[in-house]
């Protein structure tokens, strides 16, 4: 029995599509088990409609793509207190962003389910698998087979649902993209050693004294706060305040929910041994000793206090850090101390911050060592 020629390059060129795809399957062992038509287009109604459904679909995406790209980018977010005006407004942004993301990607999944349950054919075919390096005819049947799934199809010839389509796709992926290098346009460094990483809001301006504050929440209650406050073994959450800005609701709301600006205050009991870092054995007053809440590993809060160990625990990854130690790490993935906030007590017994954190506040960063103060 005589094996079969095989087709040269210039043969393989002047086939039929139809040609190479039979050939493509010959070769490649694929027998096809069934073959049923798209329920979604075997009748000229049912394909408009199935059409009709798709587009309006693909439409809606990209609708819901340029409203998330509009408000991440126009609408306004800075905090309003209730009662005021644009309160709504500043309610409103998070729902919308979620809202428009969740309708844009939704809307194009749901399309092309649509699309593949209406108007591709229900086909199962069984094909033997064979080991090696594919040869040139396999290449030219290969592009004929998916040409002709094209066509047979139908995406390449509705063109309305094939654009809207491809432009769904790429729309996405700006918006993607948006997401992904919309918080690194702004220069974290162009202020200099005033830049936001070496800074926080417990830096002082001018001779005005910046007080420690209940963080109770609501940015006008202003609670500042006493040693007499606190029990001994006691832990207590705050955040800076400035007596010039106690009617500025705006000001004290940013100072509650800037990342780097919660502070842990503990009274240590009484007559605990503490061994303070060399150069930094004035930093507290008294028992009192206050240090950043935010983990020097990923950033979450660690704000769990262990009277029996007087250690702080993070609960995300278990880091533990040694209050009588200067908040070293003894435990867990963190590196580096918390930072540490100088303390003391004003003339009219309140806490006030005598300077900002002498360390970049949260996980470390390249240029860290260069700003460590």
């Amino acid at each position: 029995m005589s094996t079969p020629r095989e087709p040269t390059g210039h043969e393989l060129e002047r086939m039929s599509r139809s040609e190479l795809v039979e050939l493509g399957g010959s070769l490649d062992g694929v027998q096809v088990v069934s073959d049923e038509p798209a329920h979604g287009s075997d009748t000229p109604d049912r394909e408009r409609r199935s059409r009709r459904l798709v587009t309006l679909l693909l439409v809606l995406s990209l609708l819901c793509a340029a409203g998330f790209v509009w408000a991440y980018l126009f609408w306004p977010t800075g905090y309003v207190p209730p009662g005021a005006p644009g309160h709504t407004a500043y309610l409103l942004y998070t729902p919308l962003i979620g809202l428009t993301f969740f309708g844009a990607v939704g809307a194009l999944g749901v399309a092309l389910v649509v699309y593949v349950r209406r108007f591709y054919p229900d086909e199962v075919a069984v094909q033997h698998l064979e080991r090696g390096p594919s040869p040139e005819k396999d290449r030219f049947t290969a592009a004929a087979t998916f040409a002709e799934a094209g066509a047979h199809t139908g995406f390449g010839r509705r063109t309305m649902i094939r654009r809207l389509g491809l432009t769904g796709f790429g729309v996405i992926g700006i918006m993607g993209g948006l997401v992904a290098v919309g918080g690194l346009v702004r220069n974290p460094w162009r202020q200099g050693t005033d830049a936001a990483l070496w800074t926080t809001g417990w830096k002082p301006t001018g001779d005005e004294p910046v007080f420690l504050r209940v963080a109770a929440g609501d940015p006008r209650e202003i609670v500042k706060v006493r040693p007499e406050d606190l029990e001994p073994a006691s832990i207590l959450t705050v955040v800076p305040f400035r007596e010039s800005e106690r009617d500025d609701v705006e000001k004290n709301h940013d100072a509650e929910m800037a990342p780097d600006n919660p502070v842990v205050l503990i009274r240590l009991p009484a007559g605990t041994h503490v061994t303070n870092p060399p150069g930094r054995e004035d930093l507290h007053h008294g028992d009192y000793y206050a240090f950043s809440k935010v983990c020097t590993h990923l950033g979450c809060p660690a704000a769990l206090y262990d009277t029996q160990l007087q250690v702080i625990l993070c609960p995300c990854h278990q880091s533990e850090f040694r209050i009588t130690e200067g908040a070293r790490p003894v435990f867990g993935p963190a590196a580096r101390p918390l930072p540490q906030l100088p303390i003391t007590v004003d003339a009219d017994g309140y806490f006030v911050a005598r300077s900002d954190f002498l360390d970049p506040v949260g996980p470390s960063f390249w240029e860290m060592r260069r700003g460590s103060r």
